[in-house]
């Protein structure tokens, strides 16, 4: 029989027709949307729980509580529910009500805060109350090693190992990290890109960390390059990404779709994967596709 659970994972690659500029190049999006929770982060949450009830940190009787800008919340918030364990989940004030409504339809209980910084340290207070258990989605193992376990190899797979370059935003980090680990395993020479705003934009998803706060599975060495997005460039792909080809994803997709292409652009042949974050749905209150 199979559950919601069952069917995190094992999402399916869809490669540009239109705006890939560079016909001796591959770019596939791997669609993460496809996930029962609408993102890649229902890989993460599903580790981060079953791994931690696996080891005897929590049970039914246990309550969660986490920081998140969105998509995490939700995707913890399905999982949480599955397990019967109460969550709350604390996001930034300016988060779209589609992700507040989401997360609340799954039972959680949702904080509303000024920004993600406030976030993590109100949940992390809290949790020291010991009333709380944090997952800590920024220091914690399973988050990257999640990634490891399904989005490397199934890249792998779904290449025929011919994949060159790997792309994904960077938020907590854990998509890079963990399947930066899997592909480097299977050869080294394919290539880590991670994205990152440009000083002083806002990019949902995508983060570009002061030293404090840079998350604590983070490390350099993973990542062989790092592109820098404009706010402007992440959203003008992500609408050229639904009405061009039909693929509809968030702002943190269009930034690594747009990294994607610059890297096209650079390349004499390759095979280009880019994570597409989640959906546009959980958007369409912004001005995104406005």
């Amino acid at each position: 029989m199979t559950s919601i659970i069952d069917l995190v994972g094992n999402t399916p690659m869809a490669a540009l027709q239109y705006i890939n500029p560079n016909p001796n190049v591959t770019i596939f999006a791997k669609l993460e949307g496809n996930n029962p929770g609408g993102s890649v982060k229902d890989r993460a949450a599903l580790n981060m729980i079953r791994s931690a009830i696996e080891r005897g940190d929590i049970n039914s009787n246990s309550k969660l509580i986490e920081a998140t800008s969105g998509n995490t919340g939700i995707a913890l918030a399905m999982i949480a529910s599955m397990y019967k364990i109460p969550i709350e989940l604390v996001m930034p004030s300016n988060s779209t009500r589609e992700r507040t409504l989401t997360m609340e339809a799954f039972g959680a209980k949702v904080t509303l805060l000024d920004n993600i910084e406030t976030c993590r340290d109100y949940a992390e207070e809290k949790a020291a109350s010991g009333e709380y258990f944090l997952l800590n989605q920024f220091a914690n193992p399973d988050n990257y090693l999640a990634h490891y376990k399904t989005t490397g190899p199934e890249l792998w797979r779904d290449t025929d190992g011919q994949i060159t370059h790997f792309v994904s935003s960077m938020g907590t980090t854990g998509t890079i990290m963990g399947t930066s680990m899997f592909l480097k395993e299977q050869n080294p020479d394919i290539q880590i890109v991670g994205c990152q705003p440009t000083e002083n934009a806002s990019i949902p998803g995508i983060r570009r960390w002061t030293v404090e706060y840079l998350p604590k599975i983070f490390d350099a060495s993973r990542v062989d390059r790092t592109i820098d997005v404009s706010e402007e460039d992440a959203t003008n792909t992500a609408r050229r990404l639904a009405k061009e080809e039909g693929i509809f994803g968030g702002m943190s997709s269009g930034g690594a779709a747009w990294a994607a292409i610059k890297l096209a652009q650079e390349l004499e042949s390759g095979t280009i994967v880019f994570i597409c974050c989640d959906r546009g749905d959980r958007y369409l209150s912004s001005n995104l596709f406005g």
